[in-house]
């Protein structure tokens, strides 16, 4: 199990984001959470087996229609046992 903090910037409130990134999560399995911050960037954590963690990362780099990510700073972390995947 890892976890990853990923700080994700570009287009990414507003058009969607965090619904596209709680439907990875879904499919990845993966736990944690997403939330908009006030800087306009979007917060993610992401908590699962390695494979499964960098697939859903990789995915969310290339964003939703409508939006565009221009950059991703990931920090890996060691995992908290989230039980689901939130929205904020």
């Amino acid at each position: 199990m890892v976890r990853a903090r990923a700080i994700v910037s570009g287009i990414v409130q507003g058009v969607g984001f965090r619904f596209f990134a709680s439907r990875l999560a879904g499919r990845y399995g993966v736990t944690g959470y997403v939330k908009n911050l006030p800087d306009g960037t979007v917060e993610i954590e992401a908590e699962g087996e390695k494979g499964a963690v960098s697939g859903f990362l990789d995915e969310v780099k290339i964003g939703p229609r409508g939006g565009h990510v221009s950059d991703m700073r990931v920090e890996w972390l060691d995992p908290k046992n989230y039980t689901g995947f939130s929205t904020y």
